[in-house]
Parts: structure tokens; sequence; C-alpha cells
């Protein structure tokens, strides 16, 4: 592939997920990683070394700003703090980058309408970061449903978790308010996976939280409510060992993807299950979900198509994690319209 069809990607900021989503924007087949920005001194050489190792021409630069600046850069992916997002889009858009920003795209519904009315006057592409949502297992979910073995769906549990260790302390440092805490952090996984399948938004949220002292929560737990006895059960936690995993639950059967957060080389199972008997485990072929994001993403600004995810999409994820929080702080039910 020549030059010219690949995107030009930097990357703004040295977070921990550059661990992955750097890798990717290496491997993809229509992209070329050409600028690093962090504003800790010497982070993004380091990070730079670390995960792509031998890559020449890219560019560091110092400053964020630095790096909105470079006219080399087409797409920018933006793995800043939680609170940071919404402010550092607007930012790259009005330098007429592409953006990719990880989850959450923002804590507040009316920044995501900001990021969309803004990349509509620049004519950007701007998408959220769920990276498990190009994982082809999800599409073999979507096959079962679509064949009517399960019947209609009338149940989803989604369970995501994993024990907080010190280096990832960072996260319970800012209260939830601020984008801290496990909601914000993995709740957006367990909120999304839940409303992918049922074809409605839920209608109220009942929720609970345990917190630490710094008002971020370490553990959430609800229900949102679909409408007509239909649910989605979910629960986030840093106190619990690692799962990433969904259930749906229809008329006749059963679906359940046994992890979400797929590493790259590891091999997903999906199980399905049926009243009358039928009971299978299909191993699918490996597939790394960073790199089909970041593909997507490049084919989706080369072709002038609209992203799998789109920004409305975004929003009522942001709507009814705001939701979950409301219903934690408060202890009460919160009626979503």
């Amino acid at each position: 592939m020549t030059t010219s069809n690949r995107i030009r990607w930097g990357i703004l900021g040295a977070a921990r997920v550059n661990e992955r989503l750097l890798p990717a924007i290496v491997e993809a087949s229509n992209s070329r990683l050409v600028a690093i920005a962090s504003r800790r001194p010497g982070a993004a050489d380091e990070t730079l070394r670390k995960y792509a190792p031998g890559l020449s021409g890219v560019t560091v630069h110092a400053t964020p700003e630095a790096l909105l600046q470079d006219a080399d850069v087409q797409a920018v992916y933006l793995p800043m703090a939680n609170h940071e997002h919404a402010e550092w889009a607007l930012r790259a858009i009005r330098a007429g980058k592409h953006v990719l920003i990880e989850k959450p795209m923002a804590l507040r519904v009316e920044d995501i309408d900001a990021i969309a009315r803004a990349a509509s006057a620049a004519k950007v592409t701007v998408m959220e970061g769920f990276m498990y949502r190009f994982h082809p297992q999800h599409a073999r979910v979507r096959e079962i449903l679509d064949s009517g073995l399960i019947g209609e769906i009338r149940a989803i549990n989604a369970h995501y978790s994993f024990m907080m260790r010190p280096a990832r302390l960072y996260r319970l440092a800012l209260d939830v308010s601020a984008g801290g805490g496990a909601m914000w952090d993995i709740g957006p996984y367990a909120i999304h996976s839940a409303r992918l399948w049922f074809d409605t938004p839920p209608k109220a949220v009942t929720a609970l939280a345990k917190y630490v002292e710094s008002g971020a929560d370490i553990s959430t737990s609800g229900i949102l409510d679909f409408g007509d006895g239909r649910h989605a059960r979910f629960d986030v936690s840093f106190e619990c060992s690692r799962q990433s995993e969904y259930t749906i639950i229809g008329t006749k059967g059963g679906i359940k993807c046994h992890a979400a957060w797929q590493l790259p080389g590891d091999t997903p199972f999906v199980s399905w299950w049926t009243d009358d008997g039928q009971n299978h485990t299909e191993q699918l072929p490996v597939a790394n979900h960073f790199t089909l994001e970041i593909e997507h993403f490049s084919d989706c600004i080369l072709n002038g198509t609209a992203p799998l995810l789109t920004l409305d999409d975004a929003r009522e994820n942001c709507r009814v994690i705001n939701a979950v929080l409301e219903s934690a702080g408060t202890g009460k039910a919160v009626l979503l319209r």
C-alpha cells in the first residue's frame, strides 16, 4: 500500500493503553505512526522505544499542542485522562485532525454534543474508542441472535473487573464527577455491551456503589430497565479477578461471550445453548481488535464513510453512565427520558 493510502497518525499522550494501541497503529495496513507527544519529559520517547523498538520516522513532540500543529499528522489517538477527553478532542478537531477518543468520549452529554458540532463544521471524523466492538466474535453473537436460536432477548448480564494494582491507583485518585473510579474506567464497556443487543434505549437505572476516600467508586453494580420486563444487570469492579464477559438470555436459550477484552494471540470462545438440548462452545479465529479498530477508523477517513460507532451511540452511553452514577449516589432509581 502506498503512503498516500495510509493515514498518518499522532498519539496525544503516553498513557498505559499505548501498550496495545501504539503497536496496532504500526501494524495496521492502512496507517502509519508519524508522531507522539507527552507533557511528561521523556515519556513519549520511552513509550516509543518500549512499544515500537526500531521504528523510525516518528516525530516526538514535547507538548500535545505541538503535535496538533504538526501538519504531517492527519488523525490523532487521544488517550489522556477521562476528564481531559472533551477539551483535547475539541482542540484536535479545531486543528483539522480526525480523532479517535479513548472511551469514555466525554463525561457530559453536552460535551459530546459540542464535539459533534465541531466535527461537522470541520468535516473531520470522530469516534469513541471501544476496541472490543471490532472483534469478529461479536459478529458471531449477532449471527446466532439473528438465527432465532435463543428466541427473544429478555435479559443480559455484563461483568467487567480486574484487581487494582499499585501502578493503576491513579484510576482512583479523582472523584466520579471528575472521571475517576471503576464506572468511568471499565463501566463504559459494561453499559455499551449491555445496550448493544437491545433494540431500544433503557428507560430507567438502579445502581449501588462502594466508594474510596477520594470519592471514586471502586465497584458499582446495577440494573438497566429496557421496559416490558427486559433488563440488563451489570457489575464493574477493581476488587474482583479479571473478567470481561456478557451473557444474553432469550426465551429459548442463551449466548455467552467469555472474554470481550481479547489480548493479541488470545483464542476467543462463544457458547450458546437452547432449551431443546443444544449446547455448543465455538472456538473462533484469533484477531487483534486494536488493529481492526485502527484499520476501520483509517478506512472511514480514506473513503469518507461513517464509523461503526456513531456520536449518537457515544452520547447514549454517556447519558446512561451518568444516570448510573446519579442512582448510586442518591440511592434512588433514575428515569431516563
